[in-house]
């Protein structure tokens, strides 16, 4: 049994996804997205990195150790699988293994749009899922596989780094390849998989403009092809996928993108008011106004298309997240955080009379920690000026906060004039920026002639420094103090 298995099968039970262990720290557990500690005793680099080499392939072991990052599979038979990836930061050797369920999700078990199966039945064309990692890419392209192989007869080519869920063949004959272990890289695999009679290609990840363009040959070409790319939604897809490649390849790369883009399946997850978390699909299909408008470079057009085309199975990220805060499945604050289009979603949670109290009770649990942060720093320099009176920036840091901030519970011009003449008295004539926090001091209290005097006087002894912007920046000061209004450090 390895070292790591203990901390693994703690995951396991506990329903969580990722076991993380840094050099230096005590191991984590995400559990339904939430981070806790699992064990109070920290780990050294050298206790993960010995754990490691027990779980990884030579190659990869060695490739972690020369290249300082590298991704692995391992299984714990009859437990579960992980994706294992290794490497190093400024502390040591770290490692984050995400755990990867022995049983393949079904359609129904995942909650999946059912006009998502639709693409289980494309002949030819390119689907890509895509999200931020973490979001349940791999999950969701393993149930739609199995769903395939369970009704379909068709060879599938897997392309994979590492491979994640295993899958057998039963109906559909299927192949899978790891980078590093079965073949060198994605593109060429991909390539090689044409002369492999594939039906299906599933290409685990497109990380280059080689792989992309070799993609959409294949989806160009009579096959079918599912691909996971790295962003937050359908529409930054298509445009993610023309801007990786060369100003004068995209028109080229837009007409065959308009050919072979079979759809679009954005998705995040949520956590649930109940525990758990649960996804959030945006889903974008090829359709004659979609392929026209990605081939004119109206992609920004689409957000409308998705909008009126509910009844053929488009939907977007605001209406799903609308429609689960509405239920109570999820909370209006995780809807409104997860949502990429703010201003547009609270439009929709004012149409379905959702409160949008969250956001000023978070404004203020925001402001109490910035006074919080702000007082430290006060008692800070106070301290400071206490261990040493004649400390000048003990004196101006206090006195500047006494005489700007903006909140009220910190201000107080009498004590910021004291403290910022003191300062000047030691500076006498050396120190510009103390005559600058005299004069913000007093127009704090009220005394604005003395303010704008004070204010002068840093302005001439920068001019005599050389110091021309910063008299410059002074005079807006004083036309400050001339109307009557104090300085706040806003």
């Amino acid at each position: 049994m390895a070292q790591i298995d203990h901390f693994l099968e703690y995951l396991v039970e506990n329903e969580g996804s990722d076991l993380q262990m840094f050099a230096d720290q005590p191991p984590y557990a995400r559990v339904h997205g939430r981070i806790s500690q699992i064990d109070d005793k920290p780990l050294s680099s050298s206790q993960i990195l010995a754990m490691l080499k027990e779980i990884m392939p030579p190659q990869n072991y060695t490739e972690l150790i020369e290249e300082l990052d590298t991704d692995c599979a391992y299984e714990i038979k009859d437990v579960a699988r992980f994706r294992v990836n290794g490497f190093k930061d400024h502390h040591g050797f770290g490692t984050v293994l995400r755990l990867i369920p022995s049983k393949i999700p079904t359609f129904d078990e995942l909650k999946l749009p059912h006009s998502m199966l639709e693409f289980c039945y494309l002949s030819k064309g390119l689907v890509i899922v895509t999200g931020p990692t973490g979001s349940g890419k791999s999950t969701t392209l393993a149930a739609m596989i199995n769903y395939i192989n369970e009704t379909r007869n068709e060879h599938i080519i897997t392309i994979e780094d590492p491979i994640e869920f295993v899958h057998n063949s039963r109906n559909c004959v299927i192949n899978q390849r790891e980078v590093h272990r079965d073949t060198s890289d994605f593109t060429k695999a991909l390539r090689a998989a044409l002369r492999e009679d594939p039906d299906i290609i599933l290409l685990g990840e497109i990380r280059d403009l080689e792989t992309m363009e070799t993609a959409l040959e294949c989806a160009e070409t009579g096959h079918l092809v599912f691909a996971t790319l790295h962003t937050n939604s359908a529409i930054a897809t298509i445009d993610r996928v023309i801007d990786k490649f060369p100003a004068n390849k995209q028109n080229q790369i837009r007409a065959m993108l308009a050919d072979t883009l079979s759809g679009v399946v954005a998705q995040t997850l949520c956590k649930k008011l109940t525990g758990g978390r649960i996804a959030v699909f945006e889903i974008l299909k090829s359709t004659s106004s979609v392929a026209a408008l990605i081939r004119e470079a109206k992609t920004h057009m689409l957000n409308s298309v998705i909008q009126t085309s509910r009844k053929i199975g488009m939907q977007s990220f605001n209406d799903e997240l609308t429609h689960l805060a509405a239920n109570r499945v999820i909370s209006a604050k995780e809807a409104y955080f997860k949502a990429i289009d703010k201003i547009d979603i609270e439009n929709r949670f004012r149409q379905a009379n959702i409160s949008l109290r969250f956001r000023a009770e978070e404004e203020q649990e925001a402001q109490k920690r910035r006074i919080a942060g702000d007082q430290e720093q006060l008692n800070l320099a106070l301290q400071e000026v206490e261990n040493n009176p004649e400390g000048v920036d003990g004196l101006v840091n206090a006195a500047w906060i006494q005489a700007t901030s903006i909140y009220n519970e910190l201000r107080d011009g009498k004590s910021a004039v004291k403290l910022a003449s003191r300062a000047c008295d030691i500076v006498k004539n050396s120190d510009p920026h103390a005559f600058v926090v005299l004069g913000a001091a007093y127009a704090e209290t009220g005394n604005f002639r003395k303010a704008i005097h004070a204010t002068r006087k840093a302005i001439d002894l920068y001019k005599g420094m050389n110091y021309t912007e910063e008299a410059e920046a002074l005079q807006s000061r004083i036309e400050l103090f001339q109307s009557k209004r104090p300085y706040r450090n806003d």
